[in-house]
């Protein structure tokens, strides 16, 4: 056997528990990670080409995305998350999504690591809606804070905000299945939250809840009613589909990137052929976080982040080096063969 000793010769396997305990260890590490990507990208220190989607004839409601990026700096890594979505599952009793992502090292292009992915995919989603709503509001507590969706990723949205300190004094969940709002009250009271209740509808949490996210598959926009706005809340547009665009037309706009989010029939998209240009977005987080951007005060605010792949590479890297670091996820030296040339 032939083996070589080249730090970029070796592969790390990092498992689904592996991450797990990393990113919940320290979940503001995490959305600090976050952070720094998206300024990164920001400043033009990134490549993240657009998604593409396999799909299938025979399956329409199925699909697996590959998501490839470079992200430098201090990052200095490209790599590929290819995630798949299949919502059929559910009826086996396993998840929906399921992913991995391939790190490559930046100087040799050979792959250092893959890594189990749904909950990295998870973690990043709800590290951006936490980032977004600590850049976009004035302080860390919520009177009402509602929860439209309520499969994993809004459990994962949840636990990061709880986990980077803010104070929530009242959840309201929503979900057109109130098998999933009821185990998800549950869940929560079974972790503390005292507080907690599901809404008769999307129009009761929406209208009363001063950060609502919007966590769901919905592949057409429902909410079409300005007047819900009236009370100037900050809308987290994670799943990107539900808001008519009268709502993005009465609310400040910020996204994660704007080409990347003017696609797909998402929320932006819609608006954007709607009124046959791009100016309602208001501008980007990182230009937030950079103050080169402020939002008006006193108008609702819709973030809608389109999911890039540079996230990923920076959490999943930081999970990388943390695991190494730590003894969980020991490289394998002999994956690659005849390396010597």
């Amino acid at each position: 056997m032939e083996t070589s000793s080249h730090p970029a010769l070796n592969l790390a396997i990092v498992k689904g528990k592996t991450c797990y305990d990393i990113i919940h260890g320290d979940i503001p590490g995490c959305i600090d990670v976050v952070r720094e990507a998206y300024l990164a990208h920001g400043s033009g220190n990134s490549v993240n080409p657009p998604s593409y989607f396999l799909r299938f004839p025979e399956r329409p409601n199925a699909r697996i995305i590959a998501l490839p990026a470079f992200l430098g700096e201090r990052f200095r890594v490209s790599g590929i998350k290819w995630i798949a979505s299949y919502p059929d599952n559910l009826q086996l009793g396993i998840p929906r999504a399921s992913a991995v992502l391939i790190l490559n090292d930046y100087d040799t292009g050979y792959p250092i690591a893959v890594l189990e992915s749904s909950i990295i995919s998870a973690a990043r989603t709800a590290a951006s809606a936490v980032l977004a709503a600590e850049t976009l509001r004035q302080d860390k507590k919520v009177r009402r804070f509602g929860m439209v969706g309520n499969g994993l990723i809004a459990r994962y949205i949840h636990r990061f905000f709880r986990g980077a300190g803010w104070e929530l004094d009242e959840v309201v969940l929503f979900d057109t299945n109130p098998a999933e709002s009821n185990a998800f009250e549950a869940m929560l009271r079974d972790q503390g939250e005292r507080n907690v209740r599901c809404a008769a509808s999307f129009e009761e949490l929406l209208g009363s809840c001063d950060v609502a996210v919007f966590a769901t598959v919905a592949a057409t926009p429902y909410a079409n009613d300005p007047s819900l706005l009236a009370h100037d809340p900050l809308l987290l547009n994670i799943s990107l589909r539900d808001l008519a665009p009268e709502l993005l037309l009465a609310s400040e706009n910020i996204v994660d990137d704007v080409e990347h989010v003017l696609k797909a029939n998402t929320s932006p998209h819609l608006t954007e052929m709607k009124l046959g240009h791009r100016d309602f977005i208001r501008g980007t987080l990182a230009d937030v976080l950079q103050k080169n951007v402020t939002v008006q005060p006193n108008k609702p605010i819709v973030f809608s982040p389109f999911g890039l792949g540079v996230l990923d590479l920076a959490v999943g890297k930081w999970i990388l080096d943390a695991s190494v670091a730590n003894g969980s996820s020991p490289p394998m030296r002999d994956f690659f063969f005849e390396v010597t040339r």
